[in-house]
């Protein structure tokens, strides 16, 4: 049986999540996870600028308004927000826009339930990365009011 923590203000909670990085390789492990994450975050941003043309034509085919400009919108938002969590730089906005990115863009460019059926596994499958991706951004979020070990430390808060 786990004892019970009751966290009855902010601070506390951040002072637990805190001595949490100073256990063991936590920190190493959590930056570790930053650099991965924000990695792909980045390389797909990237991929937005390098192949706008044909990311707007797919964009365009599923219905998306302005696919140009919300291609390379969402290139930013990437490379922000993956730059942002793999430095430590702003967490609480980067994070922020890989959530906002996830959460418009999943249901709008992988829709596998509305897709002929021999597309529906790559959709789903495509579907099912941005869910766990989401997940993963949530969980920045979540820690982005504490102190992150090895990261540059710009923050709003």
């Amino acid at each position: 049986m786990l004892p019970e923590v009751v966290v009855t203000d902010v601070s506390t909670s951040v002072h637990l999540l805190q001595s949490g990085f100073n256990a063991g390789l936590s920190g190493e492990a959590f930056l570790l996870a930053r650099l991965l994450f924000g990695g792909v975050l980045v390389f797909t941003g990237l991929n937005h600028f390098m192949n706008t043309d044909a990311m707007a034509g797919y964009a365009e085919m599923k219905g998306i308004p302005a696919p140009t400009l919300s291609v390379v919108f969402t290139g930013g938002m990437l490379v922000f927000g993956g730059i942002g969590i793999a430095v430590g730089a702003l967490p609480t906005l980067a994070a922020g826009a890989v959530i906002v990115f996830l959460l418009v863009t999943t249901p709008a460019m992988h829709a596998f339930w509305a897709v002929p059926e021999e597309q529906q596994q790559d959709e789903m499958t495509a579907f099912l990365k941005n869910v766990a991706m989401l997940a993963a951004a949530v969980s920045f979020l979540a820690v982005s009011g504490a102190a992150w070990p090895y990261a540059i430390g710009l923050s709003l808060l």
